[in-house]
This record gives structure tokens, sequence and C-alpha cells, in this order.
């Protein structure tokens, strides 16, 4: 874990905006040992606003992916952290997107019992599908698209189909 990571974490806007002013650690830096959450990922859960506000205006991309794909408006619908899943529509940061086991923010947060957020996702899930069309009609690329993270995902079904090969093999044997 960085020292932006934790800064996040605990909710210290002053070290992460003096971390960013130097330029002293990637705002985008995944921690293997925290399942590949950034600092973007942190604030979201804490429900920092400001932070997530200052980390996206420093470059934290708020596609990036944990190993079980979630964004960090999984984390802010987990949280019940309403402020934070505007801010990041505001900055149309993907907020609908699927994790590993299909389920939206939205799921997230009505399974938490976050109604309010349940609301808003509600209301806002049109724009969310328009945004990404209106980008693809004019060639732009999609602001939801963690590269790394599909790449990892299919290297692991790769992994698991090959696993799954040699297991029905040796007991063909």
């Amino acid at each position: 874990m960085t020292e932006l990571h934790q800064a996040a974490a605990a909710g210290d806007y002053d070290l992460v905006e003096e971390i960013l002013k130097r330029n002293k650690c990637n705002p985008n830096q995944k921690d293997i040992d925290w399942n590949n959450k950034t600092p973007l990922h942190w604030a979201a859960a804490k429900g920092q606003t400001e932070i997530v506000r200052i980390l996206i205006e420093n470059g934290a991309r708020p596609c990036l992916r944990t190993d079980n794909g979630w964004t960090p408006a999984h984390f802010a619908a987990e949280s019940g952290k309403l402020p934070v899943l505007r801010y990041l529509h505001s900055v149309c940061a993907p907020i609908d997107m699927e994790d590993c086991s299909g389920d939206r923010p939205i799921r997230i947060a009505e399974i938490y019992g976050h109604k309010d957020c349940v609301q808003f996702l509600e209301k806002v899930k049109a724009e969310c599908r328009e945004h990404r069309r209106t980008a693809v009609i004019k060639g732009l690329p999609p602001k939801d698209f963690d590269d790394n993270w599909v790449e990892e995902r299919r290297e692991v079904e790769r992994q698991n189909r090959m696993g799954h090969h040699k297991k029905s093999c040796f007991l063909h044997k």
C-alpha cells in the first residue's frame, strides 16, 4: 500500500493533495495486497468526495477495477456514499458496470439497503447508456474500460480452462 493509498483510505485530504503535488505516487497504482484497489477505490469506499475529486483531477481513472471487477462506484454503493456516486456520475465515470459476478453498483446498493443510492442509480441509468452510445458514435475511446483488468480476466479464464482440461485428462488416464 502506497502513501497515497493510505492517505486516501484515512481521508487525509491535505496529505493526498501534498502527495499529488509532489507527483510522488501514481494515482492509478493498484495495490496487489488489497485486491488491486487504487487510492480512488479507497476514497470512494470511505465516502471522501473531495479526495475522489482531487484524485480524478490528477489523473486517477474511475474505470479501474479490483480483482473481482469492482469500480469505485461499487465501493461507494456498498457503503451508501451517495455524494460520491453523484460526483462520479458528474464526471461521466462508469457507475453501472458489472463485476465478475454480474452485479452492478445498483445491485450492491440494494443488497446493503441504501435506498437513496438505488434511486439515484436507477434515475441515471439511461444517461449512462446514452453517454456510452454518444462516445461510440463520436469515435471517442470509452472511459469505462480497464484494459489491464480485461486482459487479466482473459488470462484467468484461460488458466481455468487449462486446469479444467488437465483435470479431465487426468481422470481419463
